[in-house]
């Protein structure tokens, strides 16, 4: 909350500060109850100032602006499209962030059948991503950390085929494994895939994948898929 709001009471009323001289004077009250009706919001936000900063608690707006604060992938996570469609509202995903993010299992995923089949609320999706961001800094650019940024943003763990590979011999001068001209081409399996998905993923995949890395994408329908924010 960070505006006014009718009958919310101050928490610390000015009126009970003011000298004893004025505790019974009616129009310094009324005045600085007006005053107390003005800065009862902030004092409201500074009370639960830390709740601000817990992405499954945050309001809405100011979970948008976390995610650029932490540089979270979010492309193409719009929870004002599940708000106009009756999706998860502010304040409905319970506070889960001691494993690193928003838990399976929590409130809002009982609404995974919002929207389109199997699409997890993207107000949530836009919390799992806040929580996790920190983690997938630490793996950007390896395999891991672009399936995961795909599936926290879609709720569907990609298809990832890439050049690279590792391997040992007993005996020097081996086979070298994985091929010589580097590609990435990642494979995304929806219930009900739309042109936006593949834009969506082309976004995120150029912002996740190794700097050097050339890479193709493609989105497919696929008549069963699981969505899931968990770890």
């Amino acid at each position: 909350m960070r505006g006014s709001l009718d009958g919310l009471g101050s928490s610390a009323p000015i009126g009970a500060m003011l000298p004893a001289i004025f505790a019974d004077d009616d129009l310094a009250q009324r005045f600085v109850a007006g005053l107390d009706e003005v800065l009862a919001p902030f004092l409201v936000v500074l009370d639960n100032l830390d709740a601000y900063f817990d992405p499954a608690l945050a309001p809405l707006d100011f979970t948008r602006w976390l995610a650029d604060w932490v540089g979270a992938e979010t492309e193409g996570i719009d929870p004002g499209a599940d708000a106009a469609g009756g999706g998860v509202g502010a304040g409905a995903v319970p506070a889960s962030t001691e494993a690193g993010g928003i838990g399976a299992g929590s409130g809002p995923a009982s609404a995974a059948g919002a929207g389109r089949a199997g699409a997890l609320p993207a107000e949530l999706r836009l919390r799992a991503a806040v929580a996790a961001a920190a983690r997938l800094h630490r793996v950007r650019g390896t395999r891991r950390g672009l399936s995961e940024a795909v599936r926290l943003v879609f709720g569907v763990p990609p298809e990832i085929r890439e050049s690279g590979a590792a391997a040992w011999h007993a005996r020097p001068l081996g086979p070298v494994p994985g091929d010589r001209r580097p590609h990435l081409h990642v494979t995304l399996r929806l219930p009900d895939p739309s042109p936006a998905d593949h834009h969506r993923l082309d976004t995120l995949v150029a912002a996740a994948r190794p700097a050097h890395m050339p890479y193709t994408v493609e989105v497919i329908a696929s008549a069963v898929a699981e969505r899931t924010t968990d770890r």
